[in-house]
């Protein structure tokens, strides 16, 4: 019972820090915002521990940085452990790698997702023949095609092959695995949730 009381508080200080971590990276998007006492409040409170994930190369891609993702998934992990002690009032080791991992998953498959956004939004400009050269499709080709690149030298050896092929090729990988991920991880969930310790 005790436990079970402790974990429910430490649950709502969580999502409430949770919320304001979520709302000081919408307020770093946009310039200004973050201006002010409350935003410097706010940033206090919440940028140590974001910070702390932005020293990892693993999370930045170009000029984007996915370190919030993670930081947020981590504190999703810890806010679903805590619901379990809240509720069953003990946790599995079983459980908490299933919560891991799909904590890991979510991370990933979003990463996936938005590269999958990015080459279909350029196979859809590529077909309409959209100015290739405009700003906003230098961007997205400079986040698309080191990605693309490593993915097309995987299937096709190293052979040369033309843009619209190499944007289908990457496309249809990048839907396959998200949707391969995402099955093999939920049996690895249900596996691991199943653990008898």
């Amino acid at each position: 019972m005790i436990l079970s009381t402790i974990a429910r508080v430490l649950n709502a200080a969580l999502i409430v820090y949770m919320f304001l971590c979520a709302t000081r990276v919408l307020m770093s998007w946009l310039p200004g915002l973050d201006a002010g006492r409350s935003g410097q409040l706010l940033g206090r409170v919440a940028d140590p521990y974001l910070r702390w994930f932005r020293r990892f190369k693993i999370f930045t891609s170009g000029a984007f940085d996915f370190s919030p993702i993670a930081a947020i998934a981590i504190l999703a992990v810890v806010n679903d452990l805590l619901t379990t002690v809240t509720y069953v009032g003990t946790i599995s080791v079983g459980f908490v790698l299933s919560l891991l991992i799909g904590a890991a998953w979510s991370a990933v498959a979003f990463v996936i997702s938005f590269f999958f956004l990015c080459a279909l939004a350029r196979l859809i400009a590529y077909a309409a023949r959209w100015n290739s050269l405009h700003p906003l499709w230098r961007v997205i080709d400079s986040i698309l095609n080191p990605v693309l690149f490593r993915i097309n030298h995987l299937v096709y050896r190293g052979r040369i092959v033309n843009y619209l092929q190499g944007l289908i090729t990457g496309s249809f990988l990048l839907l396959l695995l998200w949707f391969g991920g995402r099955e093999f991880v939920k049996l690895l969930m249900r596996g691991l949730e199943w653990l008898p310790f």
